[in-house]
């Protein structure tokens, strides 16, 4: 994926350093892959309502737009997860 709009975006918008929120949906057993890729953010996290899926919230504070798209490439090796 070609993050470059999206790091431009940010750029515009936001005033570095900021906190940036994560939103993330995965399948409950790709839960604790996700978590162990994001555990030094502030960490929210909601079951469906069958338990298959857990949708995570993750606040941090970050220095500039690269930091938050790193997050991202990272996350993106997860089989399945949903960014939103």
């Amino acid at each position: 994926m070609d993050f470059t709009k999206f790091k431009a975006l940010l750029d515009e918008q936001v005033e570095w350093p900021d906190h940036y929120t994560f939103k993330f949906v995965v399948k409950s057993h790709k839960k604790e892959d996700l978590v162990a890729l994001i555990d030094d953010h502030h960490i929210q996290e909601k079951s469906s309502s069958t338990g298959k899926y857990t949708s995570i919230t993750a606040r941090k504070m970050f220095r500039s737009s690269d930091e938050v798209v790193a997050v991202y490439h990272k996350v993106s090796k997860i089989e399945g997860i949903l960014s939103l």
